[in-house]
């Protein structure tokens, strides 16, 4: 079985050298860059999760998948555009690969859960991954069957056709190291601390690492 995915993960690595990745979704990128977008309920954890990566240059909070033209997070959180809570992960190729990102990104979420993420119930929660050509798709099959396969369990996680991004508002970038006060329901707070709280509260490392273990990329940083 591994070894046949390894075959196949070979297969779409040679498809995305051959598509060559210069442009996705209709928008030319910077020099030396390539883009990811997954859903992985909330947006400020992916972001600060993968902002952490080596080769990872920026981590965009946004939507996507939906019908809404420009929804706001309230749009989206309210239900019925069909958006997802997304990232838009910029990474240099060169010293990190698309197959690293997703092996990554199906460890640091519960890829088992239809109905959200942790805390963070309804659609706008649930994980996807987003792909602009076969070579992508296949790719990113092969990783998820290989996360099937070590977790033993299904992986409910869709494999989507990347749609229009749009960028969440300024408040959401970076919110998980924003010196901003917030008030909070454990008082007046900076962003930075109101974030910490606010993920352990939601169970999410908690819950990654029943799950994912030693597996788990991201935990030991909470």
């Amino acid at each position: 079985m591994i070894l046949k995915l390894r075959d196949l993960k070979a297969l779409a690595l040679a498809g995305l050298i051959a598509a060559g990745l210069c442009v996705q979704s209709g928008t030319a990128k910077a020099a030396g860059t390539e883009e990811l977008i997954v859903a992985g309920g909330c947006f400020w954890c992916v972001e600060s999760d993968f902002e952490s990566v080596k080769g990872v240059k920026e981590v965009i909070s946004g939507y996507t998948g939906g019908t809404k033209k420009d929804p706001s997070y309230r749009d989206v959180t309210k239900g019925g555009t069909g958006h997802y809570e997304a990232a838009k992960i910029i990474y240099n190729p060169s010293k990190v690969s698309r197959e690293q990102l997703l092996h990554m990104f199906f460890r640091s979420v519960d890829p088992t859960d239809a109905g959200g993420q942790f805390c963070d119930r309804g659609d706008s929660y649930r994980t996807a991954v987003f792909v602009s050509n076969s070579a992508e798709k296949q790719l990113a099959e092969v990783e998820k069957a290989e996360a099937q396969a070590v977790l033993g369990k299904k992986i409910v996680t869709p494999i989507l056709d990347t749609s229009t991004f749009y960028p969440a508002e300024d408040y959401h970038q970076d919110y998980y190291k924003g010196k901003k006060i917030v008030v909070t329901r454990f008082g007046p707070k900076k962003q930075s601390e109101a974030y910490k709280r606010y993920r352990q509260a939601c169970g999410r490392d908690a819950r990654v690492q029943q799950l994912w273990g030693s597996e788990a990329p991201f935990t030991a940083k909470y």
